[in-house]
């Protein structure tokens, strides 16, 4: 996969920072399954009763985890696990069945219980069901979590889901990644295109090709309200990170009767086409790194020293080496170019992270880079064990049928131009071209449609946007809540989303419009 798509696919994994933590003796696990019928609850579209109106055996969710980490943290977690049946196809249902990972926290007071709270962490390609357990802690004392049942689902493909999507083994990814593509001439962008298209065949024989055709947004839009239903639930309350806020917004177009209240945090700009939207990205992680480079600036220990203005100079001088000559680790491993970058992109979600990539610059300045290392593999969903989530291989079918492709080279050498204009620390000084990604060879329709003006019964729904989102500019933010009539809640800071993550003014806000439907005002602001 070539430099720039490696880019292209690290900038638009957009996922939601969720924070875990939890003070108190955990719960033990539920021992013996139960089985639970709530639906058919709402409406429930013709030919499709049986999955609407289905049973659900709720049980340990040992057998769920897909990761040494997810192993601990469904353990010590007050949390069941059980599997929703869908149609792999919604056009034919009954051909073939499949099935998703669902994970809840009870409310703790039942006899006050609003319902489920279903949320979606972002990506494409994160697990829900790993960001429930990781949330318990946050709504473990307020309204939340007395109130509603925290749900989290892995979404088809994805994590505890079967069947998964699979592109590359765990070797062959460790390998991509140190794979940096430094011939621009005519036979090495014929050498990357076909690197691309490699793993685009790779991804069809791991996975299916009538999987890939049915794993885009509307898809799981459809599966989302088949578990509204088999939750008991007549209309849907959702909390969307990130990619979250754009399966939100799809599902209330399909279904705007069905909405009873939506939270969509670090929103996605539903009408602007891709290039357009990597464009904005760059800008906004330009805008973060210049953030943490004042921020350093102010210390003697800054890594890229104390004049602001000169940090991409700097950073581009300590990373580029990289290209040619990777970082020897201790485990044998080695930082990579791209890795470095990754690594750069992960902290620059926000401002807690800092420290972390000041660390991590300042050992790289001696020769070492275990700390680079240790957060390009969080952010590529590499365990300690050695073994990969397919996050991001879930991210790529899921944008690959999701979004309008771009097979024009000329067009995506300028989109590479305009990307490293909107972002200078991550111009390399390397010559731009354009070279088509493995989306131009996917074996799968593209399912994109522009959105439907005109959403009868859809309720007031909040979007929550940070000033300094890297990853979400806060224009998409307002875009989004003008698009679906919604509330919008601005927080000034630099981080990607704001939920659920510790602010007072936000999360009060938040809980308010979840449990009593009461938006905050109008043109309503939370600072840090």
């Amino acid at each position: 996969m070539s430099v720039v798509e490696r880019r292209w696919t690290a900038l638009l994994a957009l996922s939601a920072v969720l924070l875990a933590g939890c003070t108190a003796t955990p719960a033990p696990q539920p021992q013996q399954p139960r089985v639970e019928q709530r639906g058919p609850a709402g409406p429930v579209p013709a030919g499709l009763e049986r999955y609407y109106a289905q049973k659900l055996t709720w049980e340990s969710c040992d057998g769920y985890a897909t990761s040494s980490e997810q192993r601990e943290a469904f353990q010590r977690r007050t949390v069941e696990c059980a599997r929703l049946t869908v149609p792999l196809d919604y056009a034919k249902p009954g051909s073939r069945d499949i099935t998703l990972g669902l994970l809840r926290r009870p409310a703790s007071e039942q006899g006050r219980r609003l319902g489920s709270m279903i949320i979606n962490p972002g990506g494409p390609g994160a697990s829900g069901m790993a960001a429930a357990a990781g949330m318990v802690g946050q709504v473990r004392d307020n309204e939340l979590g007395k109130r509603f049942d925290l749900v989290g689902f892995d979404p088809r493909g994805i994590g505890a889901s079967q069947p998964e999507v699979r592109c590359l083994t765990d070797a062959e990814r460790d390998e991509l990644r140190l794979d940096t593509d430094l011939d621009y001439s005519p036979e090495g962008v014929a050498k990357s295109e076909a690197e691309e298209k490699d793993y685009a065949t790779k991804c069809a024989e791991r996975t299916g090709a009538d999987v890939l055709a049915n794993i885009g947004s509307r898809e799981v839009a459809k599966d989302l309200d088949v578990m509204r239903s088999a939750l008991g639930d007549e209309k849907l309350t959702y909390v969307g990170y990130s990619y979250g806020t754009r399966l939100g917004t799809v599902y209330a177009e399909a279904y705007p009767g069905n909405v009873r209240a939506m939270v969509l945090d670090g929103a996605v700009d539903p009408d602007q086409n891709p290039n357009d939207e990597l464009i904005a990205q760059g800008a906004g992680f330009q805008k973060a790194f210049d953030a943490f480079s004042r921020w350093c600036a102010q210390r003697s220990d800054c890594a890229l020293g104390t004049d602001a203005t000169q940090t991409a100079k700097v950073f581009q001088r300590l990373v580029r080496p990289l290209a040619e000559n990777p970082i020897a680790l201790k485990d044998g491993r080695k930082l990579s170019y791209g890795d470095s970058v990754t690594a750069v992109i992960q902290t620059l979600y926000a401002e807690t992270l800092w420290e972390s990539l000041n660390s991590g610059l300042n050992q790289l300045s001696k020769g070492a880079g275990e700390v680079l290392m240790s957060l390009a593999d969080n952010y590529n969903g590499r365990g300690g064990d050695g073994r990969y989530s397919n996050i991001n291989d879930a991210f790529a079918a899921v944008r690959c049928v999701d979004d309008n492709r771009t097979n024009d080279r000329a067009v995506r050498a300028d989109v590479e131009r305009r990307y490293r204009q909107a972002a200078p620390f991550l111009d390399d000084g390397s010559p731009v071209v354009g070279y088509l990604d493995a989306c131009a060879f996917w074996p799968a329709p593209v399912s994109a449609q522009p959105l439907r003006a005109d959403l009868p019964g859809l309720p007031q729904l909040l979007v929550v946007s940070t000033t300094g989102d890297p990853a979400t500019p806060h224009e998409a933010g307002i875009k989004l809540a003008r698009v679906l009539r919604a509330r919008l809640l601005t927080q000034d800071a630099t981080r990607h989303t704001g939920f659920l993550s510790g602010n007072p003014c936000v999360d009060s806000s938040g809980v308010a419009y979840l449990v009593d439907l009461k938006v905050p005002a109008e043109g309503a602001r939370c600072a840090g």
